[in-house]
C-alpha cells in the first residue's frame, strides 16, 4: 500500500534478509520500523511497500486464490457475516485493494447505504475500481486514496470499518487504529482480518515452509515477482500476534475487543466497538 504513484520495481528493493529476534520486534522505535525482516527508516516504508503493491496489483486476485487455495473467500465471507452490516449503513473498506469486501457490502447496504473503498496504493485502487465497475457496482461506492494513519473523513462517519490483509503493511499501526476509532460512529465497529500466528507448532512449521519456499516461487512464476512475495511472507511474521493486536485495539479506545482464529490461527478476525 502506498500513496505514492511512483512505481518502482521489486528488484529496486533491498534484498538483504535477517531473521527477526526479540530485539528486532521492538524496533518500532525512534525513526525506524520494519519492512519484512529488515529494519528501515519509517520515512522509507511507504515508498517501499508501494513498490510491492504497484508490482503485484494486476495479479493480486489470481495470486490470492492460488496462495490460499481459495480459502480467502471464506475468510472474507466470515468477516462480512460478523460485521452485522444492515441496509443503510455506511462502511469503510480500508486497504480495500481489489474490492472483494466492497462488492459484498455494496449489495448489503443497498441504495440508502454507502461503501467507501479506500487504499493508499493507486494501482490497487484502480484495479479495484475497474473490477467493481465491470460488475455493474457503481451506485453506492466511492473510491478514496487514503493513508490509514491519517484518514480524510470527519469524526463519527462510519457504522463499520474493515481492514483485511492491510494492517500489517501500515507503518504506525497504533496511529492507524486511533484514526479508525475517530471516524467510527458511537456504536460502530472495527473488523481486522489479518494473517496471524498458527495455534499449533506443527501447523506453524508447515506454514513457514510453504511461505518461504513455495510462495516466492509461485510469485515469480505467476506475477513475475518473487521478491515481493518474500516480503509479504516476512511481513506476516513481523505482524503482532492475536493477543498483542487485541491489546493495541484496547489501547486505541476500542471496547469489547475479541478475536476469532480461522484456519488454525493462520488468519484471525479481530473485532472491537466504539461506545
Amino acid at each position: 500500500m502506498s500513496s505514492s504513484d511512483k512505481n518502482p520495481q521489486a528488484s529496486d528493493l533491498p534484498t538483504n534478509q535477517k531473521t527477526p529476534t526479540d530485539a528486532d520486534t521492538s524496533a518500532e522505535s525512534k525513526g525506524t520500523t520494519h519492512f519484512g525482516y529488515k529494519t528501515i527508516e519509517k520515512d522509507d516504508k511507504i515508498s517501499m511497500v508501494a513498490g510491492v503493491f504497484h508490482s503485484v496489483a494486476k495479479q493480486y486476485d489470481v495470486m490470492n486464490d492460488l496462495m490460499s487455495f481459495g480459502i480467502h473467500r471464506l475468510w472474507k465471507r466470515f468477516t462480512i457475516d460478523a460485521s452485522g452490516v444492515r441496509p443503510g449503513n455506511k462502511v469503510l473498506d480500508l486497504a480495500g485493494g481489489t474490492g472483494d469486501l466492497t462488492a459484498k457490502f455494496s449489495k448489503l447496504v443497498g441504495r440508502e447505504g454507502k461503501v467507501v473503498l479506500a487504499d493508499i496504493n493507486s494501482s490497487m485502487l484502480n484495479v479495484g475500481r475497474d473490477k467493481l465497475r465491470d460488475k455493474g457496482l457503481v451506485q453506492n461506492i466511492d473510491y478514496v486514496q487514503a493513508n490509514a494513519e491519517y484518514l480524510p473523513f470527519e469524526e463519527n462517519t462510519f457504522d463499520i470499518v474493515t481492514i483485511a490483509f492491510g494492517l500489517r503493511n501500515v507503518t504506525d499501526k497504533d496511529k492507524a487504529l486511533r484514526s479508525i476509532y475517530s471516524v467510527l460512529k458511537p456504536g460502530g465497529r472495527l473488523l481486522v482480518l489479518e494473517f496471524s500466528k498458527p495455534e499449533h507448532e506443527l501447523l506453524n512449521k508447515a506454514y513457514d515452509f510453504y511461505s518461504f519456499n513455495i510462495l516466492p516461487k509461485m510469485g515469480e512464476l505467476v506475477a513475475k515477482d518473487g521478491e515481493s512475495y518474500k516480503y509479504l511472507a516476512e511481513s506476516i511474521r513481523m505482524h503482532p500476534d492475536q493477543e498483542t493486536l487485541k491489546s493495541m485495539m484496547d489501547n486505541a479506545g476500542f471496547e469489547q475487543t475479541s478475536f476469532k482464529n480461522l484456519t488454525g490461527g493462520v488468519v484471525a478476525l479481530h473485532k472491537g466497538y466504539k461506545f
